[in-house]
């Protein structure tokens, strides 16, 4: 029950957080570093059967994204139809000089 909950708050707080965005209009939201506009970035290399290598873009900015924040919506990524072992792997795939954190690895 305490996990079901969990992801309802996490879903809660995403869907906050993108009506924010949307709602902000001309200002950059970001989240853990990461401007939501250039999220879609990203999206190819984390979804579907077999998504290609991560893009020059997409690894910019997961060289910049705070990761232990990141890490805080890992269970919410489903519902984005984001896989997030696949997500969480982009850091490596970009060769990224920082670490995933123990606690985002599945």
């Amino acid at each position: 029950m305490a996990m079901a909950s969990e992801k309802l708050l996490v879903q809660c707080l995403v869907a906050t957080l993108l009506l924010i965005a949307a709602v902000e209009g001309a200002k950059e939201t970001t989240i853990c570093n990461i401007p939501l506009k250039k999220l879609e970035q990203c999206k190819p290399a984390v979804t579907g059967e077999n998504p290609p290598p991560p893009t020059k873009e997409c690894c910019s900015l997961i060289k910049q994204a705070d990761l232990t924040c990141l890490c805080n919506y890992k269970d919410a990524l489903p519902a984005f139809q984001i896989e997030p072992s696949r997500a969480f792997a982009l850091p490596q795939k970009c060769k990224c000089k920082h670490a995933v954190p123990p606690q985002c690895k599945p």
